[in-house]
């Protein structure tokens, strides 16, 4: 795949998207990394001539629509209500176009348990998982599924509240874990082999990227801090990079996503077999983001990005 899959911009004057909110921040768990990705989305935006200026969190979006600021949003808020159908819902209500998933992909791909059962469904691979109420037998649990596990919180982002467990003597740790969320946890068969992750964007499926962190793990400080963690774009070579490429597509597709987003999928590294993870609707936009990364693989800035993502509001 080249840059000539991206069909030609469909405007060239910024005019034409009116004044626009770039949401950022929040008061979720991933609110620094958002309004880190916010700031490089407003700069990009309003170094093409848009009219773009930032909004920290839904309350005060709500406040300057209900006094008609804006025609349209660039979502960037990660994690919470930015991604759970909530915003999406809201926007719709006040007919102000936004970018990335409506409200069935975004609160389906936020909550990770959903998402695999719709995969199943749909005859799409993903690693075996259990499901955990709050309060359930996690010894028990890991023990029935096979260390080891991964075990997160189903509606959290950016490696939020992940724990390892590798063996028996890590379940405790893991169930301090599960204590301070609360709420419904996946534990997921951990698969051993490459980390990689394919952006979308509209009906193109980006370069795949293979992560190579310093350390051991994939985690937060590898994503936003360590400068040291390597990034293999594209990831795969030849049939393989085609073969992921047209999973996530179709991954993206049947959680009922659209306009942008990222796929996080593993190759298990005995079998070479692709595994799905999970769907990020509003991706991160910083240094160290992903989706920019593939992008300029196929020669796309991240300002020319950034008004592909919002041209798809018009």
């Amino acid at each position: 795949m080249s840059a000539s899959a991206f069909a030609p911009l469909r405007c060239t004057d910024p005019a034409a998207f009116g004044r626009v909110a770039v949401l950022m921040g929040g008061s979720s768990s991933e609110r620094e990394v958002s309004l880190d990705s916010g700031r490089n989305v407003l700069e990009a935006l309003q170094s093409r001539g848009v009219d773009a200026h930032a909004v920290d969190g839904i309350p005060a979006l709500v406040d300057a629509l209900v006094h008609g600021r804006f025609d349209r949003v660039f979502n960037i808020l990660h994690g919470g209500d930015g991604e759970n159908g909530v915003l999406q819902g809201l926007l719709q209500g006040f007919e102000i176009p936004c970018t990335g998933s409506g409200v069935l992909g975004s609160a389906l791909s936020m909550d990770k348990i959903r998402t695999k059962q719709v995969w199943i469904s749909a005859g799409l691979p993903t690693p075996q998982f259990v499901r955990l109420a709050p309060g359930a037998d996690l010894r028990a649990a890991a023990l029935e599924l096979g260390l080891p596990v991964f075990v997160k919180p189903s509606s959290e982002g950016s490696s939020v509240g992940v724990a390892r467990v590798l063996a028996e003597a890590d379940i405790d740790a893991a169930i301090e874990v599960a204590r301070g969320y609360g709420g419904e946890m996946l534990m997921e068969q951990m698969v051993v082999g490459d980390e990689l992750t394919v952006g979308v964007l509209g009906e193109v499926a980006l370069p795949s990227i293979r992560i190579v962190p310093k350390g051991e793990w994939y985690d937060y400080n590898a994503k936003y801090i360590a400068e040291d963690t390597q990034y293999l774009c594209p990831g795969l070579e030849g049939e393989n990079e085609a073969a992921i490429r047209t999973l996530a597509l179709a991954a993206f597709r049947a959680a009922g996503c659209s306009g942008w987003g990222r796929i996080d999928v593993m190759r298990d590294r005995a079998s070479g077999e692709l595994l799905l993870l999970e769907v990020n609707t509003a991706p991160g936009m910083t240094s160290h983001s992903l989706v920019p990364k593939a992008a300029r693989e196929l020669g796309v800035s991240f300002e020319e990005l950034c008004w592909r993502i919002l041209e798809q509001t018009l």
